[in-house]
């Protein structure tokens, strides 16, 4: 694992920062370049994705330290707060959300359209900073296997020496999975919004699948909250997606 890329005196620089970065920029290159075949003004996207990467690291650390530190207090628990690690991603899906959505409707576009190209680029985004994930071992690996491809993670933030899924690497590779999918199909699919409610079903199900062999606390019916929340994800896209077809049906033109 490598937590710390590089040293510079008291300078660090973190692997899980930098491929934060990169599936920023990864992602948003995607978003610009599907907003432009829409028609709609590129830079829209980078003040989007500003919004949905500030909200979402402020709603990822603090669903962690809210929801999954639920027995620390005081001054552990602001170490929770403003540790390097411990970033969850339902948490920082939503408030993500609230965020770009508050941006597209204060520029006045339609919001239909951007979430479409906002789905492919956060995609790839996420599938980039799961490697992150990886490379900083901080926890978010599974439980133990014997497969060939399981490991232990020594120097990790939250070492151990099991050997156990590599979750991140699998959902790395959800992630890519989905981005392509959602690419190609931009130009196939014409019902705006359906390329998100698509999003939304797709990255449920691969989180809702790898949570059964991550380390997580089940809460509800055997299922961890996660899975609660990507059956939620699942269930609006679901229906989402089966309303906005209606109405095309009803209102081609």
């Amino acid at each position: 694992m490598y937590p710390v890329l590089l040293e510079f005196g008291p300078i660090s620089i973190h692997s899980f920062g930098v491929m934060v970065a990169l599936g920023f920029f990864a992602g948003l290159y995607l978003i610009k370049k599907d907003l432009q075949r829409r028609g709609i003004d590129p830079e829209l996207g980078t003040s989007v994705v500003t919004a949905a990467l500030v909200g979402g690291l402020v709603g990822a650390k603090l669903y962690f330290a809210l929801f999954e530190t639920p027995e620390l207090g005081g001054r552990e628990f602001l170490r929770a707060l403003f540790s390097r690690s411990g970033l969850t991603f339902y948490g920082g899906f939503i408030v993500a959300t609230g965020a770009a959505i508050w941006v597209i409707r204060r520029r006045q576009v339609p919001v239909l359209p951007v979430a479409d190209a906002v789905g492919i680029g956060g995609a790839l985004g996420y599938a980039i900073g799961r490697i992150g994930c990886q490379l900083a071992g901080d926890g978010d690996y599974g439980v133990p296997t014997d497969l060939p491809w399981g490991m232990a993670y020594p120097d990790g933030v939250v070492p151990t020496l099991e050997i156990v899924h590599p979750t991140p690497v699998y959902e790395t590779l959800a992630g890519l999975a989905i981005c392509t999918i959602l690419w190609c199909g931009r130009t196939r699919i014409e019902t705006p919004g359906v390329l998100f409610c698509i999003y939304l079903l797709l990255s449920g199900a691969a989180r809702f699948a790898v949570e059964f062999i991550r380390i997580n606390q089940k809460v509800l019916w055997g299922l961890s909250d996660a899975q609660l929340i990507s059956l939620a994800m699942m269930a609006v896209g679901l229906a989402w997606g089966y309303r906005l077809l209606g109405r095309a049906r009803l209102d081609p033109n």
